[in-house]
């Protein structure tokens, strides 16, 4: 028995996408070439409707572009490649984690330290730099975005970090790391420095993990697609 035909109608309707979609996720390697009639129209098979389903549930946990160079490895036959991918997007979703917890471990040092009244460890935005592994350029788009607040040697005009504007730094530094606006952390880090302490960013943490759950089920979920239409590739007569 033939495999049933589906138009790319029938695809669209299924995930809530136009026919232009279809052709350009097609285009784009996610779904495998389709069969075309004699005069041209294009005909997709439940296999295509499950690659569909398999790059929308990969999509949420590794992002698009990921997802779309997993499902263009696989239809490719470079299964090594596709798994090689998800590989990293679960290293990313474990530094990620390891950062948070870096940040949790960071705001606990800070409650517990006292104000720092003297500037005998006082540093420069070159060396600080290269302690965060940013750019120079880095620093001083935070200073402007209000993150940090170094002050001005007035012999030199040169940026002063106090040991505070470092801890500011390094703060704002694991927030990016976390995905954070410059904004929000500036506001972040107001709250902080008007309140004495860390407690402003409790919500903020748990907003954090929770994200970091979210993609951890969302990456079981597309797996499971996947897995699903590896085995629905390796059946079908035209794979």
């Amino acid at each position: 028995m033939s495999e049933a035909r589906l138009r790319p109608v029938d695809l669209a309707r299924g995930q809530g996408l136009s026919t232009q979609a279809v052709r350009n996720y097609e285009e784009a390697g996610i779904l495998p070439p389709a069969a075309r009639t004699p005069t041209g129209y294009r005909v997709y098979t439940p296999l295509h409707a499950r690659a569909l389903r398999t790059f929308a549930a990969l999509a949420p946990g590794h992002g698009h572009q990921t997802a779309t160079a997993i499902m263009r490895a696989v239809n490719e036959d470079a299964l090594d490649d596709a798994l090689a991918l998800i590989d990293d997007s679960h290293r990313q979703l474990r530094t990620d984690r390891h950062t948070l917890t870096a940040v949790e471990h960071a705001l606990r040092d800070l409650a517990a330290t006292a104000p720092v009244t003297h500037r005998t460890a006082d540093t420069f935005v070159g060396p600080l730099a290269r302690q965060l592994g940013v750019r120079p350029a880095t620093l001083r788009k935070w200073e402007r975005a209000g993150v940090v607040r170094p002050r001005r040697d007035p012999a030199t005009g040169y940026r002063v970090y106090t040991p505070a504007d470092v801890r500011d730094a390094r703060l704002a530094h694991q927030l990016r790391r976390g995905g954070y606006l410059l904004e929000q952390i500036a506001l972040v880090l107001d709250q902080v420095r008007a309140a004495g302490g860390v407690a402003p960013l409790d919500a903020m943490l748990h907003d954090w993990r929770e994200r970091l759950a979210w993609r951890g089920r969302a990456m079981l979920t597309g797996a499971a697609e996947l897995d699903a239409y590896l085995r629905e590739r390796d059946a079908s007569p035209a794979a």
